[in-house]
């Protein structure tokens, strides 16, 4: 290599490496933050007791250490992957296979879609340890996982053969359309790409979602009647509820609606409804009214066009990110730098190298924004629930939703900025109640 390959190269490792060691700054604060702080904040006294709260300390230690844990071993793992050039060797193997079965290596998007799923099998055994820990230790440990063996394989395969089917004629169609496209495939890469997430988006919930879980519409009755009273009050295009069976897979709970044009669907996990376990004499779950609290947040997003703000400001990213693409992937020291041959220019490699890599500061400063983004439309589906007079069920579904799921609700501030896309408990406490003392004032 010369030396500008070796600067590049330099480069790029010393990005990561300190956005890594940055991240471990902020998971060391955190984790002392869990390790020494043993009172119960003021505002949730009356609802959390000592066990509740020591049960979270643990709970969110252990995640902080597995946390520190994955990433120290993924940093290792990068730097050795971009210092051995083993992307080439990778590349090296598919042409080599791809001759195996007749294929001429000069048949790029074949090639490529070989060399992409090599890739996606190896980061998919790569990370099964860490999967496996997850699900089977840590979370088992806290109570969370409800998984068979059985069913955790057949979820790992399924979610391995869907990345593969959904990627491939993506990645496909994106190269085929860069090395046609002459000097506007930058507008054609980006109208595909926005179509195709488009349709992804429409298809998701009774296309894909079923593929892994069990829908069932919610019973008639008064969880239903209140869902469809609230829909009707917002004119929201409410076509069915559904039950979700996430007890199955984890006892934590969430709420959503899908559908991005037309009718849409709001889907309820299990584990939100309340339940009584009569062994160990505990209540878990909403009350009805709480869910209506929880819908009236999620509802809020719609209200406030959160999902479609979401979008836009997505595909903008997309076409500076490809617009990025067009002017540095030809440059020949992106492939020579991870040892390629000079000439040897794959166009899969080039949007790794350039997406990834090379735009990885830019990248991490627009998570960074877009975590801030989320956390102000979240306080803002927060306030509207409270505009509609369901202040005092958010706040309670939200205390009981982090009780049940051992929520620990003190955060470090830099942590919280960086990593948070929801506000933190106490955060989302504190507005509620100065938006409903606002609300009696008006």
């Amino acid at each position: 290599m010369d030396f500008n390959e070796d600067l590049l190269l330099l480069l790029i490792l010393m990005f990561i490496w300190v956005e890594y060691l940055w991240e471990l700054y902020l998971s060391l604060r955190q984790l002392h933050i869990y390790k020494t702080n043993n009172a119960i904040p003021e505002d949730l006294n009356q609802m959390l007791n000592e066990e509740s709260f020591k049960k979270a300390r643990v709970y969110g230690i252990d995640k902080s250490e597995f946390k520190i844990a994955k990433e120290l071993f993924n940093i290792i793992l990068t730097t050795i992957i971009l210092y051995k050039r083993w992307v080439y060797t990778v590349w090296s193997s598919s042409e080599s296979f791809a001759g195996i079965l007749n294929i001429s290596s000069d048949q790029e998007i074949i090639v490529s879609c070989i060399f992409m799923t090599f890739v996606t099998g190896f980061n998919f055994i790569v990370n099964m340890p860490f999967t496996i820990y997850a699900n089977f230790v840590l979370e088992e440990k806290h109570g969370f996982n409800k998984q068979t063996a059985g069913f955790f394989i057949k979820d790992q395969i399924k979610s391995l053969a869907l990345s593969l089917v959904i990627t491939l004629p993506i990645i496909s169609a994106a190269i085929y359309i860069i090395m046609l496209g002459g000097n506007m495939f930058i507008v054609w890469l980006w109208l595909f790409t926005t179509v195709v997430s488009l349709f992804l988006l429409t298809i998701y919930p009774s296309v894909i979602a079923p593929i892994f879980d069990k829908f069932e519409p919610l019973a008639e009755g008064n969880l239903r009647n209140g869902i469809e009273n609230l829909a009707s009050q917002l004119k929201f295009p409410l076509s069915q509820v559904y039950i979700v069976e996430g007890s199955k897979r984890s006892v934590h709970s969430n709420a959503y609606f899908s559908g991005l044009f037309g009718q849409k669907r709001i889907v309820l996990f299990d584990t939100l409804l309340e339940k009584h376990d009569e062994v160990k004499n505990l209540t878990t779950g909403c009350t009805d009214s709480e869910i209506l609290g929880v819908l009236a947040h999620e509802l809020g997003h719609w209200k406030c066009s959160h999902i479609y703000k979401s979008i836009v400001l997505t595909e903008v990213n997309l076409l500076l990110l490809f617009t990025a693409f067009g002017f540095l992937f030809k440059n020949s020291l992106l492939y020579t730098t991870l040892g390629f041959a000079p000439g040897t220019e794959p166009v899969i490699i080039g949007l790794i190298i350039v997406l990834q890599l090379i735009l990885a500061p830019y990248n991490s400063l627009l998570s960074f924004f877009a975590t801030a983004l989320s956390r102000k439309y979240e306080f803002e589906a927060d306030n509207f629930a409270v505009g509609l007079n369901y202040g005092d069920q958010l706040r309670s579904s939200l205390i009981k939703l982090g009780k049940d799921n051992l929520d620990y609700p003190i955060y470090d501030k830099l942590y919280s900025a960086w990593y948070h896309s929801h506000p933190t408990l106490l955060h989302r406490m504190e507005n509620i109640k100065k938006q409903m003392a606002n609300k009696k004032k008006d």
